[in-house]
């Protein structure tokens, strides 16, 4: 079986113009996309179409494809219905560190300093929040800038623990910094 000519097909979040994942759109899929309104992919792994959400629910509603100068790439603007990443991110394009604490956290080991955190409970996780931040304006106002960078590390970290912990992940952060800046 020969593959079909694929273009890509850019996946962005109407709402917020967050880049949500990257598709391979035949012209057999493109032509469902357009006409049942939802997101619907050509799989090169599994050689066939297949519809975003139709294991995971989180469908992808249509609201404009723009295709590129050489009509070889699009960019399809969507209503998301969940999140667009397999592993639970609202993007495929997360912060290394964001897929790193969900990779951990999915695997489970008490081992694992994530996992033990995201047991702790959100009041241990924040008190823990609140120690980094205090060890971040220490090292800005008296110690070296490489230590100053260690400590907004710590808190970059425990902050994002925090997130997880309370069911948001980054996408949250930046979809309110991008609401505060409008008029």
């Amino acid at each position: 079986m020969s593959t079909p000519a694929l273009r890509a097909a850019i996946i962005q979040d109407d709402q917020t113009s967050q880049v949500l994942m990257l598709g391979w759109m035949d012209d057999e899929a493109l032509a469902l996309t357009r006409s049942t309104g939802l997101v619907t992919f050509w799989s090169r792994s599994r050689q066939q179409l297949w519809q975003k959400g139709e294991t995971s629910g989180n469908l992808m509603h249509v609201v404009e494809i723009s295709p590129d100068c050489d009509d070889d790439a699009l960019v399809v603007r969507v209503h998301p219905e969940g999140p667009a990443c397999h592993d639970g991110s609202t993007s495929c394009f997360t912060p290394w560190l964001w897929r790193k604490i969900l990779q951990r956290e999915a695997a489970g080991s008490r081992d694992s300093y994530v996992v033990r955190q995201l047991s702790s409970g959100i009041g241990a996780i924040a008190q823990k929040v609140g120690e980094e931040a205090t060890e971040v304006v220490v090292a800005a106002l008296s110690e070296t800038d490489e230590r100053f960078v260690s400590e907004v590390a710590d808190l970059w970290f425990h902050t994002l623990l925090l997130l997880r912990a309370k069911g948001s992940d980054p996408a949250s952060l930046d979809q309110e910094l991008r609401r505060r800046e409008r008029p």
